[in-house]
């Protein structure tokens, strides 16, 4: 058994295919199958089982595939710490942000980075707050920017960017000149909402019971997963949406949307760098967190 067999073993897990994990990794077919026998002679058990057109682990299988990522992302660690010592900062960094963050914070960070230290390949996950703080945990990503807290002890959190979320309407709605609305009246609108796990509707939902307002009311007319369908569906009277300002600022500013405050709700709040708290960071993670923090 060596790493590289570990690493063809991890792609086709991933991948859930052994033609794709050999397209993947620049192997033959046949060269991935021989290297995945060798393990499973090593081990003296079967680890994969192809189901039809789906690869899937064994349980055997899926108890290796933990361990090897670990030993992996342990090599990458090995390499970064080293090359860091003799001062070059070169490696791999995989981050993720919830929606916000990953469309409007994150990019502008990741490329003032990639200027400081060029030799550094960063690749980011989106998702929802939900999603990412998961897979930070479960060691996916080393770090994640989110808008929301999480109580999961394996997490730790430090606030990074204030964000203020406001009503938006359409520019042609009834309430497009006015400079706010009350929670009541928000109810009696039809609301576009954001999927199970958002950061940004977990934040209006705590900000409407905080104010006692009673949620069951709510009845959103459609709810869509990212906030660009959100726009595009307020855009397109769909309905209305509570969002951050950050998302909507250039539709703000060329007068297609219009944002309102709502009364009785406090809609302030902040993105949260989200690390594990039991997964040692690599230098070049630890580079791009002062980095944040210095930026921001």
């Amino acid at each position: 058994m060596d790493l590289w067999q570990l690493h063809i073993f991890v792609s086709v897990v991933e991948q859930k295919s052994f033609s794709r994990a050999s397209e993947l990794i620049h192997l033959s077919q046949p060269t991935v199958s021989t290297h995945i026998k060798e393990l499973e002679t090593h081990f003296q058990c079967r680890l994969l089982d192809r189901l039809g057109k789906v690869t899937e682990p064994t349980r055997a299988g899926a108890i290796l595939y933990g361990y090897a990522k670990q030993m992996l992302a342990l090599k990458q660690e090995t390499q970064s710490a080293m090359l860091d010592f003799l001062g070059h900062t070169k490696g791999q960094l995989l981050i993720g942000g919830s929606t916000i963050p990953a469309g409007y914070i994150l990019p502008k960070m990741i490329g003032a980075f990639k200027t400081a230290f060029p030799d550094v390949s960063i690749f980011m996950t989106v998702g929802d707050t939900g999603q990412i703080t998961r897979a930070v945990k479960d060691g996916e990503l080393e770090l994640g920017v989110v808008g929301a807290r999480t109580s999961d002890p394996d997490i730790v959190q430090e606030k990074l960017v204030e964000d203020e979320m406001k009503l938006v309407v359409p520019a042609g709605h009834e309430w497009a000149h006015r400079t706010s609305v009350t929670c009541k009246a928000v109810l009696s609108q039809p609301l576009i909402a954001r999927e199970q796990g958002s950061g940004t509707w977990k934040t209006v939902i705590a900000s409407m019971e905080k104010a006692r307002v009673d949620v069951s009311r709510l009845a959103p007319a459609v709810t869509m997963g990212n906030c660009v369908s959100v726009i595009q569906g307020i855009l397109n009277n769909v309905g209305i949406s509570i969002l951050s300002t950050i998302a909507v600022t250039e539709e703000l500013a060329k007068g297609r949307l219009h944002a309102l405050s709502v009364e009785d709700l406090d809609l302030s709040r902040n993105f949260y760098l989200t690390l594990s708290r039991k997964r040692t960071r690599s230098p070049i993670c630890e580079k791009f967190i002062q980095f944040l923090k210095d930026q921001i």
